[in-house]
């Protein structure tokens, strides 16, 4: 049997949500690149494009996301929500939660959200979320999403690049994760959740789980770099922050970096 027909069993076993369709692939340039191909050829809600390594996996802002083999779980998930563009956010932040909540499950180490798409644990990147989406053609309602996950399950052998040192982490530091079942935990966290991803209950946990209140903060702006104290998050998942000069701003997008 090989490793990929085992890793589906193994998912396939721990997963309790019905009526997805997953594809399991050793290697890929991109999961989010090939489900939204999917969302594009029409494939229902629930399908799902799972692999153990990228060549050219993405985060935020185009960057490039390490995505090496055998030790994380890269996925995205088709979604078709009859919803406004701007809900496109409540895709991201429930995702954040349920992943939370499966590292927690699985490893019962506590998880939190750097805002807004990044998880930690002990003060390290373990997960990024990309969220990208296909809009009608007055740009007003989202014809699909694709949602998705890369999770550092173990440590690379070599250990990350030298641009990611401080600042990423793996869920299983000591090498033990099962990848399978981690990935059966976050898809069942998130259809958990899904459904109720604009209620109050999961903005509140998304806000308690919330690594930067009180911490001072670098905002990165199309004017530069500001640094900042992050105040708060607020009932729609914005970020507030007090700029050194005393200005205060509500940001709903952005890149922030903690300073040390």
């Amino acid at each position: 049997m090989d490793a990929i027909t085992r890793f589906r069993e193994r998912l396939e076993a721990g997963l309790h949500t019905r009526g997805l369709s997953i594809a399991v692939y050793e290697t890929i340039p991109s999961t989010n690149d090939r489900c939204k191909q999917c969302g594009e050829e029409g494939a229902p809600e629930g399908t799902v494009i799972l692999a153990r390594a990228q060549t050219a996996g993405r985060g935020t802002r185009g960057r490039s996301f390490f995505s090496p083999e055998g030790t994380g779980v890269y996925m995205s998930v088709l979604l078709r929500p009859d919803g406004a563009a701007t809900e496109a956010l409540s895709l991201t932040t429930a995702a954040a939660v349920a992943v939370c909540r499966a590292v927690e499950r699985v490893s019962r180490r506590k998880a939190e959200i750097k805002w807004v798409n990044d998880v930690y644990c002990d003060d390290r990147k373990v997960c990024g979320i990309l969220t990208e989406a296909s809009l009608s053609p007055d740009n007003a309602r989202l014809t699909w999403a694709v949602l998705g996950v890369g999770i550092n399950v173990e440590s690379p052998k070599n250990g990350f690049p030298a641009d990611l040192n401080g600042i990423a982490g793996a869920v299983f530091e000591d090498g033990n994760g099962d990848a399978a079942v981690l990935a059966a935990a976050v898809l069942d966290e998130f259809f958990a959740v899904y459904p109720h991803r604009a209620d109050r209950t999961v903005t509140e946990e998304y806000r308690r789980r919330s690594l930067l209140r009180g911490r001072a903060i670098t905002v990165t702006t199309a004017a530069g770099e500001r640094t900042a104290v992050a105040l708060d998050i607020d009932e729609q998942c914005r970020l507030r922050v007090r700029f050194d000069d005393g200005e205060e701003a509500t940001l709903s997008s952005g890149d922030v970096r903690i300073r040390l």
